[in-house]
């Protein structure tokens, strides 16, 4: 693996995921009540489950979801890559519903408080694993050709994987569950 390819790969993660946010932000703007469905199922099935907890146990399970969510983009390479497109695309379109719906409730401050003191971490480690999943894609596709060895590929990948990707996210869910909060609630307040 090379890093021109890791980064190419990558970029292909970050345009599908975006044009996926834009996809999500463009049926509430066509459709509200779509998006208040979406809202309002999120807000039960995520928000209300976690928020009951301690600050450290809400970074913990914050953690673990973004870690499921990150290894199957990783292994979802193992499916041509199909799964991890799968996973960009929904992800990105749950972020485009919640971000355009909280952006016309909240306005465009709150989003960008919301989003970016732990999206610094968090988006940079779930692009890398789609880059990470294309790669692992790449690797079947070019051992069935008789092109490379996919095992020792996706040993090399993981290495990677667990050293970039985890500590980010690591990160990310520190700063969510604790930084996060504290910044919004600033802005809630002025």
């Amino acid at each position: 693996m090379s890093e021109n390819s890791l980064t190419n790969e990558t970029i292909f993660a970050a345009v599908l995921f975006a044009v996926s946010i834009a996809i999500g932000v463009g049926f509430v703007i066509l459709n509200p009540e779509f998006g208040d469905e979406v809202l309002s199922l999120f807000n039960e099935q995520v928000v209300g489950q976690i928020l009951s907890d301690s600050l450290a146990v809400l970074a913990f399970k914050i953690f673990l979801n973004n870690l499921s969510t990150c290894l199957l983009l990783f292994l979802g390479g193992a499916s041509l890559g199909l799964v991890t497109m799968l996973i960009l695309s929904a992800n990105g379109l749950l972020i485009g519903v919640v971000t355009e719906l909280v952006r016309s409730q909240q306005g465009a401050l709150y989003v960008v408080a919301a989003l970016v003191p732990h999206g610094i971490f968090e988006i940079p480690a779930v692009l890398i694993s789609g880059g990470l999943g294309f790669l692992l894609a790449r690797a079947l596709i070019a051992e069935w050709h008789g092109a490379a060895d996919a095992a020792a590929e996706a040993r090399s990948l993981a290495r990677l994987f667990l050293r970039v990707v985890i500590p980010l996210l690591a990160a990310a869910a520190v700063v969510e569950a604790f930084i996060t909060p504290a910044i919004l609630s600033m802005i809630t307040r002025s």
